[in-house]
């Protein structure tokens, strides 16, 4: 019923696109100013495309762009833009990119190339940290405050980490522990963004796109993989090594088919004693416990909704591929051309087609400590 009713969303939302055409010049609207908006304004003339790329994790918004320096003095052109100038994007009239310069470079024609981060920038930052009973949303709060970054609709991720201590690690990599651990332990999938200048916190179920759909028709190429390579994992094996007992306490659960079909690929992992080892375990089994799919798609119809962390539709069928199901942006780059406006992709399987129906095993033991 959900795909039945996407699928009309997308025929009306086809037929709107089919109505419009792309305008460089009057749908996009690119402003730099001296940081936090004050000192210089000015609206490049742009030379070349331009490119906003994000990706699902960790990634900071990245816009690149060219623009035509003008013969004025230095510091007053028009068009003179230096390291830490506010650039904002707006596509028609809807604020999309807010960041800061970090590279420029000029070339003998006078044309500046330049390279634009969003706040996320600033995550790349390394500091010591010690949380004790926080969840993941409430160490994200603590870091923006500490680094004076703007923070905007953050969504409780509700699992509480008893104590944590993070040593000369970046703050992004504090970040993406905690949003994983807790993933772990609930199975939820958490993106965090920049959203015009303000940190967001998204569960990845609310990020789905209803009315946007990939099929054999709306991307000029596309290519397919599919790998047990690399964390996929058909046996979860926990431990906790009780030191009153001098036992070692394990919870264990696999999947016997998998085993039979790829070989037994494990995943170990010691616990404390605060966590309950058969949640943990049954939770990663279905986190790991399948195919790591990945699909790149080149100049698909772009839609400015659509961010690394996203979902939406993919209909392919080909060959042995037959997907019906939603995918997640691992990345995507927007290119807008004057007259044309596309998106590059690269999607990997959503977590809720992975088979919750699967028989697994679990079983639990001990052994002595040595």
């Amino acid at each position: 019923m959900e795909i039945n009713n996407t699928l009309n969303k997308v025929f009306n939302t086809a037929f709107n696109i089919a109505k419009n055409t792309f305008d460089l010049e009057k749908d996009l609207q690119l402003t730099v100013s001296g940081k936090h908006g004050s000192g210089h304004v000015s609206m490049p003339v742009v030379a070349d495309n331009i490119t906003l790329s994000y990706e699902w994790r960790g990634a900071p918004g990245k816009l690149d762009f060219k623009v035509l320096v003008q013969e004025d003095k230095p510091g007053q052109g028009i068009n003179y833009i230096v390291e830490g100038d506010q650039v904002s994007l707006v596509y028609k009239g809807e604020n999309i990119f807010l960041g800061y310069v970090f590279t420029r470079k000029i070339d003998k024609n006078n044309i500046m190339q330049i390279t634009a981060y969003d706040q996320l920038r600033y995550l790349k930052n390394k500091n010591y940290y010690y949380f004790e009973n926080v969840t993941a949303t409430e160490i994200i709060k603590r870091i923006a405050e500490d680094f004076q970054l703007k923070i905007g609709e953050l969504e409780d991720t509700v699992y509480k980490f008893e104590s944590r201590r993070e040593d000369n690690k970046t703050l992004i990599d504090i970040i993406l522990t905690a949003l994983s651990l807790t993933t772990q332990n609930t199975k939820k999938m958490y993106t965090l963004y920049d959203q015009y200048g303000e940190l967001t916190l998204k569960e990845m179920e609310n990020m789905k796109i209803t009315d946007f759909i990939i099929d054999d028709l709306s991307a000029s190429d596309f290519d397919y993989s599919s790998s047990i390579d690399s964390d996929v994992y058909n046996q979860i094996k926990l431990t906790y090594p009780n030191k009153e007992t001098k036992k070692r306490e394990n919870y264990i659960v696999y999947d016997s088919s998998n085993i039979e079909r790829w070989g037994l690929l494990q995943l170990y992992e010691t616990i404390d004693e605060k966590i309950n080892g058969k949640e943990k375990a049954d939770n990663l089994i279905k986190l790991y416990n399948s195919p790591k799919r990945k699909f790149s798609i080149k100049k698909a119809f772009g839609d400015i909704r659509i961010k690394g962390g996203s979902s939406f539709l993919v209909m392919l069928k080909m060959g042995e591929l037959d997907i019906k199901n939603y995918m997640i942006v691992e990345s995507v780059k927007h290119t807008f051309k004057f007259g044309e406006y596309f998106m590059d992709l690269n999607l990997i399987k959503h977590i809720k087609e992975k088979e919750e129906s699967a028989a697994y095993t679990s079983t639990s033991n001990t052994e002595v400590m040595t």
